[in-house]
């Protein structure tokens, strides 16, 4: 496992204060390989030699194109399914173990629901099979209720089968925290949702992650990871490829952003590169002093509108991770090609060698 660190030491007292909590999630070199057809062949890993840390109360965000092996990482934490070689534990005992199990909450991508029942109806169930009854059971449905801001009375009188992917989606995370869970495994909770949805789900993310829970998910959309994430790993054809705190990975870039208007443009194009003219405004790349940038700007006259670090966003450095290894791995295999034809050896038949 590679892991990517900043060159810059200053850590902020929210991720030294994440680094310094228990571990309340491990893996080591968690792999698995499913086997399929008649004869159970061996397909290509899912995961290889996955080993990763998540503390207790922080926000952790995995990572990865479809089929790197996301999903299969998150059942294999759930107990769902077995590892074929290492190991993995969650508050210190194996996973799958019964009575963590009944610690945890558990929202899937595609969750299914007896959509004849009413949400209260479904959620009434749900706190059955955690044996929470009587009023217990009506305040903490209707506290889950607020928590994912659905209207009571929709709840209890419009049948599942009418409520749309968003409400869906409330409510599938309203069973996920029936049990108070002390860790919440979210699979692609934005997945689907509208713009207003995946704001609303964001928001009950946040609120969870005041309240100290531990939040692991996985996603497709990195402007949300950014935003909620204390720290996320990306997983790549079965590796993790890098893991770290968003502000580490991302780095501190060497050039800014800056936009104005007036001012000369020849001075202008002295300092800036790249600059660009719309609605009256220049905009360019500084790779210079920006504080002497700015007192050459008040000496000609130009007023500075946005002066900021060009900080590459997830997404960018998401991609970049993902090519890069893409392209050692193509450089790998092309390097074992010719050393594998060099160590063919010829074989011997009937008393003649012949090539194989």
């Amino acid at each position: 496992m590679n892991a990517v660190s900043s060159p810059h030491s200053n850590v902020s007292p929210a991720s030294s204060a994440i680094i310094h909590k228990p571990t309340i999630i491990a893996t080591q070199d968690l792999r698995k390989v499913y086997r399929t057809g008649f004869w159970l062949k061996a397909a290509p890993p899912s995961l290889k030699q996955c080993s990763i840390e998540i503390y207790k109360g922080e926000t952790f965000g995995l990572l990865g194109p479809n089929g790197a092996g996301k999903t299969t990482l998150l059942k294999l934490l759930l107990g769902i399914i077995r590892p074929t070689a290492g190991a993995a534990t969650l508050m210190g005992e194996p996973a799958g173990d019964s009575e963590i199990k009944s610690r945890i909450g558990y929202l899937p991508e595609n969750p299914y629901f007896y959509d004849y029942l009413t949400g209260w109806e479904f959620l009434s169930y749900t706190a059955g099979l955690f044996g929470i009854s009587g009023q217990a059971k009506k305040r903490r449905i209707a506290e889950l209720l607020d928590l994912v801001q659905l209207d009571r009375i929709s709840a209890t009188k419009k049948q599942m089968r009418r409520y749309s992917k968003g409400m869906l989606q409330r409510v599938g995370m309203a069973q996920a925290l029936m049990n108070d869970p002390e860790i919440v495994f979210l699979d692609e909770p934005m997945s689907g949702l509208d713009p207003t949805g995946r704001f609303q789900v964001r928001e009950i993310i946040l609120s969870l992650k005041e309240q100290g829970k531990t939040l692991f998910f996985n996603s497709h959309v990195l402007s949300d990871v950014e935003k909620i994430c204390d720290r996320i790993a990306i997983l790549d054809q079965g590796d993790i490829i890098c893991i770290g705190e968003i502000e580490k990975l991302l780095g501190n870039p060497a050039h800014y952003q800056v936009k104005g208007h007036g001012g000369s443009l020849d001075i202008l194009d002295q300092w800036l590169c790249d600059i660009t003219f719309n609605d009256g405004y220049w905009q360019g790349s500084l790779y210079e002093n920006p504080f002497e940038f700015m007192a050459t700007a008040r000496l000609m006259n130009a007023h500075i509108a946005k002066l900021e670090i060009a900080k590459p966003t997830l997404e960018e450095f998401f991609i970049q991770q993902i090519r890069q290894r893409r392209e050692n791995a193509d450089k790998m295999s092309a390097e074992q090609i010719p050393k594998a034809k060099r160590s063919v050896k010829p074989r011997r038949l009937f008393g003649k060698l012949i090539a194989q």
